[in-house]
């Protein structure tokens, strides 16, 4: 526990400007990001009496180190900076709203040639589209399937959409005349991507426009006898009807607006918004968090706003609407409005409804919020007294200075020796922490890979501490080329300016998979790079005994300890990570194709000879000619490919020449 004596800064030092600060650890890990109007008068009232402090501030400044700030303009940049800075760093002390679930979207990739519709969830990608959230994935499939009768864009995979341009013929949608078939021709691109703007347009809630033009539409068919195509129109027109049947209006039909609520105690919040679009309620999203900070409900309602709206793209009308109504209205009022109408490039208005309809609604969200924090508490009471119990436990049994509030655990994966990876998986406060997870590939002193686990463990704990060695002493982070990795997310490595390196932070205790060998291992790579403020314990998996460096005999913890339970579920994190990863690289291996190796063909060649051929067999029966004749392929690759393959058998040739040979048999 540090003394916040010790790096405060001289009064004079502090700008009396807007800016933001961060609180850093001892490891120069930010553990808070804050804004102020007046940094100087903003700081000062951390570095006051400790007894005076709020408990959750104390604790926030007796874990930091250090205390740094950067000066703006004006309090819309410090609103920006912030929200960035909390994005980058993630400090624990700050307050993160978290999705109560994951919600699904239905999602139009605009971004593409062919824009398709589906299900998506998880965060947003740029040139995509979304609509919602909505509770459930298959009210977006029933949806999509009703206005695919209208607008009948495409929804297949890519894998369906290449193997239909392939074969010339369209999936069964293309067929029921639930899809355009760009595939095929049927429709250009430009014809294709006017069909996608007209169901968006739809979705963002100009349905009146369209239900008006196929009315029209049908009685003018019905009009001139084409009683058929009236009828169909008519059955279109039926299922636009049935899609906004779904949705109740409950505001007037231009209003756009995002219907915020809150119910909280004095540990969590809980948070609920209904997204109206053109006066009806287009999706529902809740977020729960806890209160590490002591905030009032309008500096929660200021976090909140800015989390949700914080990625929207600049002009993005369907992610900020015209209108945001809230519990209670945030401190700085005017400057997130100022920020909220730069980015969606229109007037945005937050407000407290006071009255009518919007109030009406209001209280309904609010119920939903309550409902919602009380499944919350009575879903996770057991999970954070088990967890603080289990971390207890690991610090009294393993006879550790403090509880492991960072455990990494290691584990190796390989079949017959042969495609060796590793894993580390990283919990913080007994609970995964995804974006940390990394993988490596053994080289062995060889580089074809270690010769038994032993040798693996301590070369993947070698290189994962040389780096955290490294990082602490600020040099440079080097790329050395092995193979280390993150996935789930992952955080690219950070820069000098502060930003966590990719093994910056030390864990408080090493768990490894395996018994008294492996733990041997651990322990030595540690010690032969002076590691010595790190605990090791290794979990061998027949009777689930605990490992400790240099005991005769191991540990056996009772079956019904919270703290062996949280040291498997560890354990067993590790090895799905490493299992997965080593079976993506055993698949890659086993379908590697014969077009790999051959001077000038990359990836991407291979792939267009692979469209334009059908398959390698195929190709193999070509000539130079018709080879070098693929666009972006020459004459000199087109011999190198020809040569590399054996040149072409005159029976294949034959076969070739025929359109007889299968075009499905891909080596």
């Amino acid at each position: 526990m540090a003394d916040p004596r010790t790096y405060r800064p001289k009064p004079g030092e502090i700008p009396t400007q807007p800016g933001v600060y961060r609180f850093r650890d001892s490891h120069g890990r930010v553990i808070y990001v804050g804004k102020a109007v007046s940094l100087r008068q903003r700081l000062s009232s951390y570095f006051a009496d400790l007894g005076s402090l709020h408990p959750r501030t104390r604790q926030m400044v007796t874990t930091a180190a250090s205390v740094d700030w950067t000066v703006v303009s004006n309090e819309v940049e410090a609103l920006q900076l912030e929200y960035a800075w909390i994005k980058e760093f993630d400090p624990r002390f700050n307050v993160k709203y978290r999705d109560d679930k994951s919600y699904p979207f239905l999602a139009v990739t605009m971004g593409e040639e062919y824009p398709r519709v589906q299900v998506m969830r998880g965060r947003k990608k740029p040139g995509t589209r979304y609509f919602g959230p909505y509770s459930h994935a298959w009210a977006i499939r029933e949806t999509v399937d009703l206005l695919l009768r209208v607008f009948p864009i495409r929804s297949c995979s890519a894998g369906v959409f290449r193997r239909a341009e392939q074969t010339g013929r369209p999936c069964l949608l293309g067929y029921i005349e639930k899809c355009s078939a760009p595939c095929v021709g049927r429709v250009d691109a430009d014809q294709h991507r006017a069909l996608a703007e007209d169901f968006c347009a739809f979705m963002a809630g100009d349905t009146s426009t369209y239900v008006r033009r196929l009315e029209n539409e049908m009685k003018q068919a019905a009009a001139e006898l084409e009683f058929e195509r009236a009828a169909r129109l008519r059955d279109d027109i039926g299922a636009l009807r049935k899609v906004l049947d779904r949705n109740a209006v409950v505001l007037g039909e231009r209003t756009d607006a995002d219907v915020f609520a809150m119910a909280a105690d004095e540990l969590e919040a809980s948070v609920q918004v209904f997204h109206v679009r053109g006066g009806r309620v287009r999706g529902q999203r809740g977020w729960v968090t806890e209160r590490v900070e002591e905030l009032s409900d309008a500096e929660l309602v200021d976090r909140l706003l800015l989390q949700v709206y914080g990625d929207a793209e600049q002009g993005d009308t369907d992610a900020i609407p015209r209108e945001v109504i809230v519990p209670v209205l945030p401190e700085d009022v005017d400057d997130l409005e100022a920020l909220l109408s730069s980015v969606r490039g229109s007037r945005v208005s937050i407000r407290v409804a006071q009255r009518g309809d919007k109030r009406a609604l209001a209280q309904t969200v609010h119920r939903n919020a309550e409902q919602a924090l009380a499944l919350h508490k009575t879903r996770r009471a057991g999970d954070l007294t088990a967890r603080s119990r289990a971390l207890q436990e690991l610090q009294e049994e393993l006879g550790l200075p403090e509880s492991p509030l960072r455990i990494e655990c290691y584990d190796v994966s390989h079949t017959g020796g042969t495609e060796q990876v590793a894993s580390m998986v990283v919990f913080e406060d007994g609970l995964p922490r995804k974006n940390q997870y990394r993988h490596f590939v053994v080289r062995g002193e060889t580089g074809e890979g270690a010769r038994d686990d032993t040798e693996a463990m301590y070369e993947v704990l070698t290189r994962r501490f040389r780096r955290y060695l490294v990082d602490a002493a600020g040099s440079p982070d080097e790329t050395d080329g092995e193979g280390e990795s993150g996935t789930d997310g992952a955080d690219a490595a950070r820069d000098e300016r502060g930003r966590a390196k990719r093994f910056a932070y030390p864990p408080n205790l090493v768990v490894v998979d395996g018994g008294a060998p492996q733990v041997a291992a651990a322990q030595r790579a540690l010690s032969d790079l002076g590691v010595v403020d790190v605990a090791i314990v290794g979990l061998a998996k027949r009777l689930e005994e605990v490992w400790l460096p240099g005991e005769e005999f191991p540990l056996v913890l009772p079956r019904t300890s919270e703290g062996l339970y949280l040291l498997q579920r560890v354990r067993d994190e590790a090895h799905r990570f490493a299992i997965t990863h080593h079976r993506k690289r055993r698949a890659k291996r086993m379908t590697r194709s014969e077009l790999e190796g051959i001077p000038g063909l990359g990836p991407g060649r291979q792939s267009t000879l692979l469209r334009a051929f059908g398959s390698v067999r195929n190709l193999r029966a070509a000539t130079v000619e018709e080879v070098a004749a693929v666009p972006g392929i020459g004459p000199k690759v087109a011999q190198s490919v020809v040569a590399a393959l054996g040149g072409a058998p005159e029976k294949d040739r034959a076969e070739a020449a025929a359109g007889t040979v299968p075009s499905s048999d891909h080596d």
